[in-house]
């Protein structure tokens, strides 16, 4: 089964974004693939929040995702579309969403962002996501061609419990769009999603943002698809691009039958606390 993974440097003009996004979809399609990958925050990266507020609108407000979803419908493909920021209802904060869309243009999954990035790095690097951002509150998965497909973004990849949940589903898949600092990606990009991929005996298919961005920020890059095992198939290293990659779908299969975890799986009750 063939998937594209678009690695972007999004930029502050979400028309201009969309539009390189609706170019690597049709490119996505043209190549083959089943369903095309982007990373988080792919319509629009800014930290400048006074400038990048006119741009935060509604879901059924946001041109960007109608865009996509057409682009989807008329090259008859899958597209992940990494994250958005859309307003949240309810409140007066966003929610870091991602969406699965078919190839008639419908919306089948949307996800919210659960665990929110508040850290200051050692680098001096602060950041507050929770001040602009509410978390989501639920898990997600969805039907693909690819199979059961669990839906995380960037930071929730830190989060064994959610990854635990997936695992217990049974999904076959794991999305995690990101966009991680260069001092973490370098620190821990590539073990965490091994780990992920190992643990839940699925594939991890994980669209990075990359280099140097408008607002000032440097991303990680190095898009990945790791396989059930473990195995690193596709590494797209710190420049943007579409790359595509093949994923064997009876490798979960063979993977579980050699390391049966899901059958051996205990469920694990309050730890003891000895003295």
């Amino acid at each position: 089964m063939r998937i594209a993974l678009h690695q972007m440097t999004s930029g502050i003009d979400p028309d201009r974004n969309a539009l390189n996004m609706v170019d690597s979809i049709a490119k996505s399609s043209e190549g083959g693939a089943v369903m095309c990958f982007a990373p988080e925050m792919s319509i629009i990266i800014d930290r400048d929040r006074v400038r990048a507020r006119p741009h935060m609108v509604s879901e059924s407000e946001s041109n960007g995702l109608m865009v996509l979803a057409e682009a989807a419908q008329q090259h008859k493909i899958w597209v992940h579309v990494g994250s958005m920021p859309m307003m949240d209802d309810g409140t007066e904060k966003l929610a870091n969403r991602a969406f699965v869309i078919s190839p008639d243009g419908q919306i089948t999954a949307r996800y919210d962002k659960m665990h929110l990035f508040d850290v200051d790095l050692a680098s001096g690097e602060s950041w507050r996501e929770s001040s602009a951002f509410v978390g989501g509150e639920n898990p997600v998965a969805v039907q693909t061609p690819l199979g059961l497909m669990g839906l995380a973004i960037c930071y929730d990849l830190r989060f064994p419990d959610l990854f635990s949940c997936y695992a217990k589903l049974g999904v076959d898949v794991l999305a995690v769009p990101s966009a991680f600092t260069v001092p973490t990606g370098e620190a821990h990009w590539h073990c965490l999603l091994r780990a992920r991929a190992i643990e839940s005996e699925s594939f991890i298919i994980a669209a990075a943002q990359c280099g140097v961005h408008e607002d000032g920020r440097r991303t990680y890059g190095h898009s990945l698809v790791v396989d059930p095992w473990g195995t690193v198939i596709l590494d797209m290293g710190d420049a943007p691009g579409l790359a595509f990659a093949e994923l064997d779908l009876e490798k979960i299969a063979e993977v579980r039958k050699q390391i049966p975890v899901h059958a051996n799986r205990r469920a694990i009750p309050t730890p003891f606390i000895a003295g």
